[in-house]
């Protein structure tokens, strides 16, 4: 039976072989464009459920930098401002952008608001939402397959396999993303002329407005000191890449 199961995720892993925009090899079956309908009614259902912010500079300051970032990428971005006190963003599938208003008035400058918009952007682009669906219906479906077992009537076992799939697959790949969407994001605002270094100064920030943050361990989110490091790291190519848009005239003015 799980010589069976291997040789099902082996298949399917090769049926379903993508590349993401830094050259990962991802796990993808789902169709683009059942995603990007989810996403769309995702984010109308989230328009009438939760208040939009009134404030026209947060709204056309994030527009703006939304608008610089992926210009040249062929696609209507829309970005919403819901009124919102926590330090949140998030992106959907169809090009769909939330930024709470407490993000807003976290950030100092256009720059870091860059730094957090460009990570979502990078979500969108790399196809986080679609890998992460066909991860979670791939462990189902195994773990489904392995109930049908004799193993699957022992709780203790079973209880196990979903502690293992949970902190060994799902939540890694959660992280991954993340620390991916940072490194697309950051070359993405280095390109519009936007400042990388207030990457790393906007995740000082969270740093320090975060309370009780879980162990990086237990977390879908990398610990702050690791995103910094990461993007301290990657830092020589983004100054580069920020010193040809100077050159080229690219000067954002969405502040």
């Amino acid at each position: 039976m799980f010589k069976k199961l291997s040789v099902i995720l082996a298949i399917s892993s090769l049926a379903a072989c993508a590349t993401s925009p830094t050259g990962r090899n991802q796990l993808i079956f789902m169709p683009d464009t059942q995603m990007n309908q989810m996403g769309l009614q995702a984010f109308d259902q989230m328009k009438k459920e939760k208040p939009i912010s009134s404030d026209g500079q947060f709204n056309q300051t994030a527009q703006c930098i939304v608008t610089e970032l992926t210009r040249g990428m062929g696609q209507n971005w829309e970005v919403v401002v819901f009124e919102d006190k926590t330090l949140n963003a998030f992106a959907l599938p169809g090009a769909k952008i939330g930024v709470h208003t407490g993000m807003m008035e976290l950030v100092d400058n256009q720059d870091q608001l860059a730094a957090v918009l460009g990570d979502e952007v990078g979500h969108v682009l790399a196809r986080h939402s679609n890998e992460r669906a066909s991860q979670e219906t791939l462990v189902q479906q195994g773990m489904s397959m392995i109930q049908q077992t004799e193993y699957g009537q022992n709780p203790l076992i079973m209880g196990g396999l979903g502690l293992g799939a949970k902190y060994g697959v799902l939540m890694p790949y959660s992280r991954t993303h993340e620390s991916e969407a940072d490194m697309i994001g950051v070359d993405l605002m280095a390109k519009a002329g936007f400042n990388p270094e207030d990457s790393v100064k906007l995740w000082q920030k969270m740093a320090q407005a975060a309370q009780n943050q879980p162990m990086e361990f237990m977390s879908t989110h990398p610990a702050h000191a690791t995103r910094i490091q990461q993007l301290q790291e990657h830092m020589p190519k983004a100054l580069e890449l920020y010193k040809q848009a100077q050159a080229a005239g690219k000067i954002p003015k969405c502040r």
